[in-house]
């Protein structure tokens, strides 16, 4: 519009009749009016380009220029990231699972989960908006920066073990902390640890340093993955329905606060905590300071991770030398992960990636049960099955023992 409006009021710039005025150095009187709505109209297209330009250099500070390379390499990165946690705590979790100590998340924590996370977000929502985000951030720093370092050890000590060498003796420790005597005694800390894993804490308490002090996005990534990785590993789903529970009630979390309101993707972008994975599109124009970033919620890989996980110990207990369920559902939460990242660039919007993985992660599983006859014992498989027969038998030797006191 204003292009045209130039092109216009040049062509009304014609005034034969007043030619023959020489005294006057400007114009009649008659066409001075014109010149002043000409000059308000420069002056409106001049701040017009001055803020265009203003606009354009904020946003080439705040949001660097990527190429299409740098985008490719960003979400290839973000798929490899997400991949990693979920493989390795899967198996990690079988060995976990031989433990007589775990928990497990029932089916009234699974409905309630959904409920739990709305009001963990919306909290922080509101908190973030009525206190300075600078203060908050400074808190969670702090908060994050501890359970980064622990989280990271517990991840890098059986590889750090190997790596030390044979003249660093390994010395056995164990922190017991307990409440009562006789039969009332608790536990309250029962932790064992080796040399061996204060070399690990030391070398995370550098990373932990590198993230205190810069926020680096590598450090970022380091402790969101440890996160992952301990979460798949160590939350366990007590059976399929259980899961199916909790994936469908985040499947319409997911898509409420993502499409319903501007919640989610303002905490997201105000969270400036290690508990999403973000890769910057513009690394290979600007190296290891680039600050365009793409991100992918940690929610997004370890809720679908631990039914995956739960898939695995399945494969496991048919006992058929094959981890078919568990190759097929990481096959399709690959390819749902896809296609989120699909439909985030074409759209040019952020996207619930449950709203994509849910259905994958649940139908695959369920259909290849279906057509392979397993249907029924992947419903009745439960994950503290061995827990139930030892309370089972320790049932009946109370109930034996009492009959015999009675005769």
């Amino acid at each position: 519009m204003l292009i045209s409006k130039e092109i216009n009021l040049e062509n009304r710039l014609e005034f034969p009749h007043c030619q023959h005025i020489h005294i006057q150095p400007l114009i009649c009187r008659r066409h001075r009016h014109i010149f002043q709505n000409m000059a308000d109209v420069i002056d409106f297209v001049v701040a017009q380009a001055a803020e265009n330009v203003s606009e354009t250099a904020t946003n080439a500070t705040t949001k660097p220029p990527s190429t299409p390379e740098g985008i490719a390499v960003a979400y290839g990165s973000l798929v490899i990231m997400a991949l990693l946690p979920i493989f390795f705590g899967s198996y990690r979790s079988v060995s976990y699972h031989k433990e007589k100590k775990r928990e497990t998340m029932t089916t009234k924590d699974a409905a309630m989960f959904p409920i739990m996370a709305s009001c963990a977000l919306f909290g922080l929502y509101v908190i973030f908006k009525l206190f300075s985000k600078e203060y908050i951030n400074l808190l969670l720093t702090g908060y994050f920066f501890f359970l980064g370092v622990l989280a990271l050890t517990h991840v890098l000590s059986p590889i750090v073990s190997k790596l030390v060498p044979a003249a660093v003796p390994n010395i056995q420790y164990h922190i017991l902390f307990t409440q009562g005597e006789d039969n009332s005694l608790q536990d309250i800390i029962n932790y064992k640890f080796s040399s061996h894993d204060l070399v690990s804490l030391a070398c995370c308490l550098l990373v932990g340093a590198w993230y205190l002090l810069q926020k680096h996005w590598v450090a970022n990534n380091l402790f969101g993955l440890a996160f992952a990785i301990n979460a798949v590993e160590l939350l366990h789903l007590n059976n399929v329905v259980t899961g199916c529970i909790l994936l469908s009630g985040l499947f319409i979390y997911d898509i409420f606060w993502v499409f319903g309101t501007d919640v989610m993707v303002t905490v997201a972008k105000s969270f400036e905590a290690p508990i999403k994975l973000v890769f910057p599109q513009d690394l290979l124009t600007h190296g290891l300071s680039a600050s365009n970033f793409a991100m992918l919620g940690l929610g997004d890989i370890v809720v679908p991770g631990i039914f995956i996980a739960l898939l695995l110990r399945f494969d496991r207990s048919l006992k058929r030398q094959s981890n078919f369920y568990f190759h097929a559902t990481f096959l399709a939460y690959f390819l749902g992960l896809m296609a989120t990242i699909f439909v985030m660039h074409v759209f040019k919007h952020a996207q619930p990636a449950l709203l994509y993985l849910v259905p994958a992660c649940l139908g695959t599983p369920l259909a290849l049960a279906l057509v392979k006859g397993d249907l029924t014992a992947l419903f009745k498989y439960e994950d503290n099955q061995e827990g139930k027969e030892e309370k089972k038998k320790d049932e009946k030797q109370a109930k034996a023992t009492e009959s015999k006191k009675v005769k």
